[in-house]
């Protein structure tokens, strides 16, 4: 029996993502900003600065910053329990691109309409989530799974918006409405098997 790579872009992501927290609390020096907060933060509105070089990578890397392992962990388990058979349905070069273009669009938004700094892969999780739904359907139907899901998922998370937390519900909601998209779309069509 052999140890195999299944999941290249899942399983990539989620060594990289361990990595930086794991450098991220081993470098961090008192009263100075950690590994996390300088490369893999994106900063909301208003902190935003187009000539900090670390601003503009934030908004591809936020992805794969996380505060703390609970944070971590929390994410993962959801991204290794979705995300290799999304990369077997879709492809592991389709999967790395909608991660980068969900990163991309939440780390923008998060920039232009909110104050708070932009952190973790949950955006990514809810992609992953939506997109899930979408695995066993033919062209034309739209899913039960992916109503129930949309209902469930999305739901809680524009509820849990009114409420005072430090957890990004449009973060999950973006995330959640990338899935969906990718879904339906054509450009992602899923490999034939």
């Amino acid at each position: 029996m052999t140890l195999k790579y299944n999941a290249p872009t899942v399983l990539t992501f989620t060594f990289i993502s361990t990595g930086i927290l794991v450098l991220s609390q081993v470098l961090w020096q008192p009263d100075t900003p950690t590994l996390t907060e300088t490369w893999f933060l994106v900063p909301g509105s208003g902190q935003f600065s187009p000539k900090e070089i670390n601003h503009w990578v934030g908004i591809v890397t936020h992805v794969l910053g996380h505060g703390d392992w609970e944070h971590l962990v929390t994410n993962l388990a959801y991204i290794l329990l979705i995300g290799p058979m999304l990369e077997e349905s879709y492809g592991s070069d389709r999967l790395l691109f909608m991660i980068i273009l969900t990163s991309v669009f939440t780390g923008i938004i998060n920039i232009f309409f909110f104050h708070t700094g932009l952190l973790g892969a949950s955006g990514v999780v809810f992609m992953m989530i939506l997109l899930a739904s979408f695995t066993n359907f033919s062209k034309g139907e739209i899913p039960l799974t992916f109503i129930m899901i949309l209902l469930l998922y999305l739901g809680r998370e524009i509820y849990n918006s009114f409420s005072e937390n430090n957890i990004s519900q449009f973060a999950h909601i973006v995330g959640g409405l990338f899935g969906s998209i990718f879904g339906f779309s054509g450009f992602f069509a899923r490999r034939k098997t």
